[in-house]
């Protein structure tokens, strides 16, 4: 199997990670399986998945599956808000459910400040990485100042925050608070969730028309440019083809202040700071 010409970025101390891969957000387990094999089979190495979304055995089974190297495929997984004040088990659970030994990337899930464990979580997190068992570690949902208590108490400073980030919802001052820091921006809900108006827009249409690309592929585009790791949700084969058809072109100043213009302060996910789902 041959992987798609997917362009790697370079995480703290070192780690490549593809830029763009599959997530299993809301994939059913039954299907699963299928999803990621197909995934690796089509030439993606790079799969997201969390204990929350119950579809890491899946996924386990799939890589397990592929006849692919180990190294040759990332893995991220994620800790549950739940198992914050257990982070180092809920981990193993995780790497048995994986059927791995290590992952590629592990992160706290969501901060919920107001029960006060992720500092506890973080710092549980800085051992696992020692340990070697997890290659990067970061975040997903924090805002400025939980990633600031994070670097503040530890030293350490997250690899990546994966935050809810599209034209409508551009996250302006995290993303400077990020870039500033080193930590890498990924992009979970990239297109809105289909959730807007954004693809019936006329400029993105134009847009479109002038690359011979489709919206989503633009607005994918915008995100690369902005050397943002991405995974579109997706099921279906030739949907996975697309959202990779992104490296033989590039939008220039004037498109990309197009879809700058479309930031809205428009959420379609839970807000971090008052989200307390255990």
């Amino acid at each position: 199997m041959t992987a798609l010409p997917i362009p790697n970025i370079e995480l703290q101390h070192g780690t490549q990670i593809p830029q763009l891969g599959v997530g299993v957000f809301l994939v059913e387990p039954s299907e699963t399986e299928s999803v990621v094999s197909t995934a690796l089979e089509v030439g993606y190495r790079h799969i997201d998945t969390a204990a929350a979304y119950g579809n890491e055995a899946e996924v386990g089974r799939a890589i397990a599956s592929s006849g692919l190297a180990r190294e040759d495929v990332f893995v991220t997984t994620k800790l549950w808000n739940a198992d914050q004040a257990r982070a180092a088990d809920a981990f193993q659970v995780s790497l048995d459910k994986l059927q791995l030994d290590r992952v590629d990337l592990y992160l706290i899930h969501w901060p919920q400040p107001m029960f006060g464990e992720a500092l506890g979580a973080w710092k549980a997190l800085v051992d696992i990485a020692a340990s070697g068992r997890a290659a990067a570690i970061g975040v997903s949902n924090f805002e400025i100042d939980h990633l600031q208590q994070l670097i503040d108490e530890t030293g350490v400073v997250p690899a990546v925050n994966q935050i809810e980030l599209h034209p409508l919802h551009q996250r302006r001052e995290l993303a400077e608070f990020c870039r500033e820091h080193g930590i890498a921006i990924e992009a979970w809900g990239p297109l809105a969730q289909g959730k807007s108006d954004l693809f019936e827009r006329p400029e993105l249409l134009e847009i479109a028309r002038a690359h011979g690309k489709t919206p989503a592929q633009i607005v994918l585009r915008w995100h690369v440019q902005q050397e943002r790791i991405i995974f579109p949700k997706t099921t279906r084969r030739e949907r996975l083809f697309e959202n990779a058809d992104l490296f033989d072109f590039a939008l220039s100043d004037a498109e990309m202040s197009v879809i700058d213009g479309y930031e809205a302060g428009t959420n379609f996910g839970p807000d971090p700071r008052t989200f307390d789902a255990r």
